[in-house]
């Protein structure tokens, strides 16, 4: 992670000239979608034009904010409580640049197991949503899941499973159901209490599927931010809607017009093809400079230089000699396909063949009796 770098997508948001991280691989990457929050409120700024960045850049932009954004005017007990959600906040911040452990609760859209993690979006005052509810309305799952985190969740499953009591056992059984069955961790109930709950133009994170995405909501639908990789040369598209749970969004430019990518799964396979076609051919290319080149480790050490250029010269007249050899061997082969053409022909194409064959040896002497310098 720490060697990750990302492009940077410029975008027109409310009329200013934006920079939006994107991301290469679908990885649990909270920095960016804290980031993206961050850059669309214009908390922070970068260069503009300014095309890559990495992570530890993105860091110092990060850490340089959480200091410069400590309150001004407040109590003894608030100044020293800020100061200690910073210190916490800083000793876990590396963890933003691969994933953080946060355990979402099936209650309700902000309702998540407490962790030290959590106090990076508290104190950057972003808030952090899920949609993975259960619906209040349908009571035997309401009863087996009850108030339990994920991870207590599936605990419970295992435990009940082995349970000699046939309620518990039919609980996990329902609660196995409910998991399976919403394995989008995201509900049509944990949509409808999103959209009541995220504020109009809100710039918030989504938490799903162990991916974090910068969200808003925009004349009272959600949206969230585009940051693959592959949409990096379309600038037209930028927001995603999520109105559905099996995430088919619709993709929108930034003032949520509706805009249909010029297939940038194409494009992006399209360019990845090309690097992979160019280190094939890098690759081939260096294999055969090593077939090519002398073994330089099987020369032993101490050499004398006149040894050096014995050994030099016989390997040049070694590639010499391959070289007529092949040679010789195509013009044998012509000579054999012009022979079954016409004996007559083949005849005269062979006292050529012999009239060349004779320079060629005179030059192989001369190369054997050359000298290599040093």
């Amino acid at each position: 992670p720490g060697q990750s770098v990302y492009h940077i997508k410029w975008v027109r948001w409310k009329e200013e000239n934006t920079p939006v991280i994107t991301q290469n691989e679908n990885g649990p990457c909270p920095l960016l979608a804290i980031m993206n929050v961050l850059l669309l409120a214009w908390k922070i700024k970068l260069p503009p034009m300014m095309e890559i960045i990495t992570a530890e850049q993105l860091m110092e932009y990060l850490g340089d904010y959480i200091l410069d954004a400590k309150p001004k005017e407040i109590s003894e007990i608030q100044r020293l409580n800020y100061e200690q959600n910073m210190s916490d906040a800083m000793a876990i911040l590396h963890k933003l640049q691969t994933g953080l452990d946060v355990n979402v609760k099936f209650t309700g859209v902000r309702v998540f197991e407490y962790t030290p993690e959590c106090i990076v979006f508290d104190l950057l005052d972003i808030p952090l949503y899920h949609g993975w509810l259960v619906d209040p309305q349908v009571a035997d799952i309401v009863k087996a899941v009850g108030n339990c985190s994920y991870n207590q969740l599936v605990e419970k499953i295992i435990s009940c499973k082995q349970s000699d009591n046939s309620e518990l056992v039919s609980e996990g059984f329902v609660a196995e159901q409910f998991l399976n069955n919403t394995a989008t961790q995201l509900t049509y109930h944990g949509l409808c209490e999103l959209t009541s709950a995220v504020q109009e133009g809100e710039l918030c994170v989504f938490f799903r599927n162990n991916h974090f995405s910068t969200m808003t909501k925009y004349k009272g639908q959600l949206y969230l931010l585009v940051t693959d990789q592959g949409f990096l040369t379309e600038e037209k598209v930028v927001w995603e809607s999520l109105h559905n749970v099996d995430g088919d969004g619709n993709f929108c430019d930034s003032e949520f017009h509706l805009r249909p990518p010029s297939d940038p799964e194409t494009v992006y396979r399209g360019q990845q093809d090309q690097i992979d076609q160019d280190y094939l051919m890098a690759l081939s290319l260096q294999q055969e400079q090593q077939n090519q080149d002398i073994n330089w480790e099987q020369i032993p050490e101490g050499i004398s230089d006149l040894e050096l250029a014995k050994k030099l010269q016989e390997e040049e007249d070694r590639r010499a000699s391959q070289y007529y050899q092949e040679q010789e061997q195509a013009a044998a082969q012509v000579q054999q396909v012009q022979g079954a053409a016409s004996p007559a022909s083949g005849r005269q194409s062979g006292s050529n063949e012999r009239k060349r064959k004779e320079p060629r040896e005179k030059e192989r002497e001369k190369e054997k009796n050359s000298c290599v310098l040093l």
